[in-house]
């Protein structure tokens, strides 16, 4: 059993984000001595899976039905995997357009690299891409492409 302040260190959230939680429902089994909340290894796991999944850019309102599926039982495993599977494409899709502002930053950071250190982009603005190092040549290319 934990208390509100070894999970707070644990996961690096603020006490009161882990009680808004708790108000939220998101800990429906949770006990309490003396009004304390004390979290067992099953909080733990829901507090992996909140933050897991807000990472991600799901709200609270589909956490909260995820875990509210959890405690039905084996009649919603189907609706379980169907959120999961939507969530791994959203994920997949955030990526891929990371990846993609990624080239950009990648491409830029060389960009006035040599900027600096030739003291001006002067020459830099209408640079032949075959004059770029190959690596960057291809960020530019992959953000070029995905405009």
């Amino acid at each position: 059993m934990y208390t509100i302040g070894e999970i707070s260190k644990k996961f690096n959230l603020n006490i009161s984000t882990i009680r808004y939680y708790d108000k939220e429902g998101l800990f429906p089994n949770i006990k309490r001595k003396n009004g304390i909340r004390k979290f067992d290894n099953s909080d733990v796991e829901s507090i992996l899976v909140i933050e897991c999944l807000k990472k991600t850019g799901m709200k609270l309102k589909e956490i909260k039905k995820f875990l509210d599926w959890c405690t039905q039982g084996d009649s919603t495993l189907n609706n379980r995997l169907k959120m999961f599977i939507e969530q791994k494409n959203k994920t997949l899709s955030q990526i891929d357009e990371l990846k993609k502002a990624l080239n950009l930053i990648n491409y830029k950071c060389w960009y006035y690299e040599e900027a600096v250190k030739r003291g001006s982009d002067k020459d830099l603005k209408n640079i032949d891409i075959n004059n770029m190092p190959n690596e960057i040549k291809s960020f530019y290319i992959n953000w070029q492409k995905n405009k």
